[in-house]
């Protein structure tokens, strides 16, 4: 295609233009590149040659049209086309007329499809916006609000994203990047317990990519991808280059039928039994905006393969149901049992059985990863509804838990599986508690059996019982959290969070407890030096606070900084020291964040 019989050289998407929105887009470039030449000839010198009172209504008109945005070939050079108009030759001043596509005169007044106001629009790029109790923008990448990058037929493409880096101090040496493991701060036996870090990162940094198109009146159809530098390869260390390699954490199908109500899901995302902010959409979730990757203590979620259909009634009651790729942990007294061994006999028994739990994996999963012997998928129902008063949700898990047991050896020796039914019920609310939106206060809690995996501290979701079986643990996840907006460019949050889990032993044959929690495991080497804890986790509360500022704002993009402060205390099961007497070991920590981020697609 051409424009006065030139081709459209730097417009390679516009070239095989053939649809009349795209003829309309055309046309908004020609009105742009002839104000840009009037701006040009404003500035010349003037001739003798006054134009005409007609010429300068006619240039006046044009001159209203508001110019579109168009990138330059160059940094320093405006790109400018010449603009031909029908009939006879004119003088350089003469813009007015009828313009000429692929040799045609095209009307100045658009009588396509596409209005004439839509076409020479602008658009327009939405600043970051913080009002919400989870800001996408932090929490996520905020693609949605973007506008396509480019399209490919009917299918628009949006870019999302931000550079983040990030300064992690602890008080307590964890050894560990941008995701903490709530559950590791040492007790005050560890030489980890009177040591610090330092961490600078910016594994934190986040991209995603939004692929959209509409089949159909109110249907959707779309496929999202995000990614971060989380992984690590097996030659990434801090050394000389902090070479960490792209992770996927979401990447997912999706198709929504406004008039039916459906909304299907497919592929990694956030559970279904995390929080939302509203409605049980994807990019929805209701996320504390910290900036740890993994999260606070007792906030519920997993990020998981997972098959999903959401159902709602005219957009205010919500009904969902996921089946979600399962995991399984395991906590037991003897630190020293792996998978495939012999657990201790129980009372009455002279030989406990042989076990198997977990194997390593193979086949695209990670070989130095352990996996459970999973029988069933995870399944979320969820029902939720949108108010004046806010968001509330109420949901079922249901779980199943496997081990085999051997029981003999050789030819004598028997397998059997053995399987184990968990699961909870949970909920979560949003409720704004000014009229203004100014406060919002956010809830969730899950209890249940076997439901350690969804909590960021990863309490254990099983032991094993006398004969081998599966032994889910009762637990509870809960967190509460104030969120505040000062100002529209200002974010402040606090949050209180716990998990906890219950005993869960069976009396040895030795006269020992064994299990999950066992009341006579020897805990002395947790308050020496060098010496060996053998404490398990009976609960971890935390409370945090932080903010973020929206300090940069304008057309090359956005800059936030943002601060965050945990501080966690971990309880472990009571037990024996060497003198016979109770002991309860306790340990803390303390974790500050301060980071930088750049938007350059909120802009």
């Amino acid at each position: 295609m051409s424009v006065a019989g030139l081709p459209l050289v730097g417009f390679p998407h516009l070239a095989h233009a053939d649809s009349t929105a795209e003829i309309a887009q055309l046309r908004t470039i020609v009105f742009q590149l002839q104000a840009q030449v009037r701006e040009l000839q404003k500035n010349r010198k003037p001739t003798r040659e006054e134009p005409s009172r007609s010429m300068r209504a006619a240039q006046g008109r044009s001159l209203k049209r508001p110019p579109a945005r168009v990138a330059a070939t160059s940094p320093d050079v405006t790109p400018i086309l010449p603009v031909t108009t029908a009939g006879p030759a004119r003088t350089g001043q003469d813009l007015t007329g009828a313009m000429l596509i692929d040799g045609k005169p095209v009307p100045a007044l658009s009588a396509d499809a596409v209005p004439d106001s839509v076409a020479l629009e602008p658009e327009t790029v939405r600043s970051i916006n913080l009002s919400s109790s989870s800001p996408t923008a932090l929490t996520q990448t905020e693609v949605d609000s973007l506008p396509p990058i480019f399209k490919i037929g009917g299918v628009s493409v949006r870019l999302g994203g931000f550079v983040d880096m990030s300064n992690i101090y602890r008080d307590k040496n964890l050894t560990a990047g941008p995701a903490t493991p709530w559950g590791s701060f040492p007790y005050s036996g560890n030489p980890n317990a009177h040591a610090s870090e330092y961490r600078p990162t910016a594994q934190l940094s986040r991209f995603s990519l939004l692929i959209e198109g509409k089949p159909a009146k109110g249907v959707t159809v779309e496929a999202y991808v995000e990614s971060d530098f989380g992984g690590s390869g097996s030659n990434s260390n801090a050394v000389q280059t902090n070479s960490y390699v792209p992770r996927m954490r979401q990447a997912y199908l999706a198709a929504d039928d406004r008039e039916f109500g459906l909304h299907f899901l497919a592929g990694q995302a956030w559970s279904l039994a995390t929080g939302y902010t509203n409605t049980l959409l994807r990019r929805h979730e209701q996320l504390p905006p910290v900036v740890d990757s993994n999260l606070i203590p007792g906030v519920t979620f997993t990020r998981v393969p997972q098959i999903r259909l959401i159902k709602d009634f005219n957009r205010k009651w919500w009904l969902g149901l996921s089946v979600e790729t399962p995991q399984a942990t395991l906590g037991f007294d003897d630190s020293t049992l792996v998978s495939g061994d012999a657990i201790p006999a129980a009372a009455g028994q002279s030989a406990g059985p042989h076990v198997v739990y977990n194997s390593t994996g193979s086949g695209m999963l990670d070989p130095e990863a352990h996996y459970s012997m999973d029988v069933a998928p995870d399944i979320v129902l969820k029902g939720a509804v949108d108010t004046s008063m806010g968001h509330y949700e109420l949901y079922g898990l249901a779980r199943w838990f496997r081990t085999v047991v051997i029981d003999g050896s050789g030819a004598s020796g028997k397998a059997h599986s053995r399987v184990a039914l968990g699961g909870g019920v949970g909920g979560s609310m949003v409720v704004p508690l000014l009229s203004s939106g100014k406060i919002q206060f956010v809830g969730d809690v899950l209890a249940g059996k076997g439901i350690g995996r969804y909590g960021p501290s990863q309490l254990p979701d099983m032991t094993l019982s006398s004969s081998g079986a599966p032994a889910p643990l009762k637990e509870i996840i809960g967190s509460v959290g104030l969120i505040g907006h000062p100002t529209k460019n200002l974010l402040l949050y606090t949050y209180g969070g716990v998990e906890a889990a219950h005993r869960s032993v069976y009396d040895g044959a030795d006269g020992n407890y064994y299990g999950y929690g066992s009341p006579t495991t020897n805990l002395a080497g947790c308050a020496i030096m060098l010496g060996t804890c053998n404490a398990e986790t009976r609960a971890l509360a935390s409370f945090t606070m932080g903010g973020w500022w929206h300090l940069l704002d304008g057309r090359y993009g956005s800059v936030m900084a943002g601060l965050q402060y945990t501080y966690v205390r971990k309880f472990a099961f009571r037990g024996l020291d060497n003198a016979g007497a109770v002991t309860c070991p306790t340990a803390n920590g303390n974790t500050v964040f301060v980071t930088f981020r750049y938007y350059p697609f909120q802009n």
